[in-house]
């Protein structure tokens, strides 16, 4: 099973603006990180592994993934993660804002949205938040 990574999709004003971002990125594109993630192995596509991906956290709630691809050098000592640019909706789940990155397990991950299903508009952050200390999402 892989493991994934969780990012704050800073700066984003909308889904609508996330896909546009993406699309006009070509195949892949590059997040600079300080320091390569320890657990990097388990989140690589390897044999027998499909890789992990990185979640995307917007208005508190994970709503979207991005294949992470591979983990190359960057310029002073940091790291790039290389993601695919096909940005994949997923059913939105409650997840508070952090800075960096975070693991996330697949069991936790949510679950892709499929062709044609709608995931409706993100939930308000309140209610998400109520819900999630409700236990009920």
């Amino acid at each position: 099973m892989p493991l994934h990574l969780t990012k704050v999709a800073f700066g984003a004003q909308s889904m609508e603006e996330m896909h546009t971002w993406f699309a006009g990125r070509g195949d892949e594109a590059l997040l600079t990180t300080r320091y390569l993630p320890k657990r990097h192995e388990e989140i690589v596509p390897s044999e027998g592994n499909p890789g992990g991906s990185l979640f995307w956290i917007y208005k508190h709630q994970l709503v979207a993934r991005s294949p992470i691809l591979r983990f190359t050098e960057a310029e002073l000592g940091k790291t790039h993660i290389v993601i695919s640019t096909a940005l994949i909706d997923v059913h939105p789940r409650p997840k508070r804002a952090h800075q960096g990155w975070r693991y996330l397990s697949d069991e936790d991950a949510p679950v892709d949205l499929c062709a044609g299903e709608s995931a409706g508009d993100v939930m308000p952050v309140g209610l998400a938040g109520e819900l999630a200390r409700l236990g009920l999402v």
